[in-house]
């Protein structure tokens, strides 16, 4: 299993939006999710913006590919997108770049 980590930034003027709005993903996001090969994904949002991504997967590619072929997807990307900084155009799953692991403790 693979684990992923990765970081984005919330606009500091979205961050109570953006935390209402994962309080209810949609349930066939949540489907397509899981169905795609995301396992115990998780989201952690500083005060400052700072948003923390960890999931674990067979294969992200695999697991980001899934996600991308989704009709739901798209739909939420493009309504999360005006909630990050710094996308340079991208989606935010585009912006998605794992963090290396310099450690783990089994």
């Amino acid at each position: 299993m693979q684990r992923v980590c990765f970081l984005l930034k919330v606009r500091q003027d979205r961050i109570a939006e953006y935390r209402e709005r994962h309080a209810a993903v949609w349930p066939e996001m949540r489907e397509a999710l899981s169905a795609t090969g995301w396992h115990n994904y998780s989201l952690f949002l500083r005060d400052d913006g700072l948003l923390v991504g960890y999931l674990e997967t067979e294969d992200f590619e695999v697991a980001k590919a899934g996600m991308e072929a989704t009709d739901v997807n798209a739909r939420w990307q493009a309504e999360m997108a005006p909630f990050f900084e710094a996308l340079d155009g991208s989606r935010p799953d585009e912006a998605m770049k794992p963090l290396t692991e310099v450690f783990h403790l089994a």
